[in-house]
């Protein structure tokens, strides 16, 4: 009987484990998929014309992006190392690997987040800093992304 309630208590807390794993992967895509959406569907929608500029939509989307900035530290634990990502993408093993790199990259990120932040008030401005984070973006998935198939 003892054996059974221990073998119980083991595959709960393995099930509750895998459980927390997919929630943990299921928020961090959900972010980046957040960050996407305000980058490329808000901000540089408007930057190339194909949205009227909005100055309450890009302040929203800044304001993801920052809280994004400011969650990145502790995205992508070692718990999640390995874990199946759903879509085309999954992060790099490096990401774990050079966890130097990744904060620099985060570092970066913040940075011109935060600078967004303070000068956007026109579209001029934001067509002369969106291409930046869009670049901070790209630099972070180069190294620290994989694109599956």
């Amino acid at each position: 009987m003892k054996r059974t309630v221990v073998a119980v208590g083991a595959l709960l807390l393995g099930i509750g484990a895998v459980m927390a794993q997919q929630d943990l992967v299921k928020h961090d895509q959900d972010t980046m998929k957040a960050n996407a959406k305000n980058l490329g569907g808000v901000l540089i929608a408007m930057v190339k014309g194909e949205k009227p500029y909005d100055q309450t939509a890009v302040s929203a989307a800044l304001a993801q992006l920052d809280e994004t900035a400011k969650k990145l530290p502790t995205m992508f634990p070692d718990s999640v190392k390995g874990a199946k990502f759903d879509g085309d993408y999954s992060p790099s093993p490096k990401l774990w690997e050079d966890k130097a790199g990744f904060q620099a990259r985060i570092d970066s990120f913040a940075k011109i987040v935060a600078e967004a932040k303070a000068k956007v008030k026109d579209l001029d401005s934001l067509k002369a800093i969106a291409p930046a984070i869009g670049k901070e973006c790209g630099n972070c998935h180069e190294t620290f992304r994989v694109k599956h198939g």
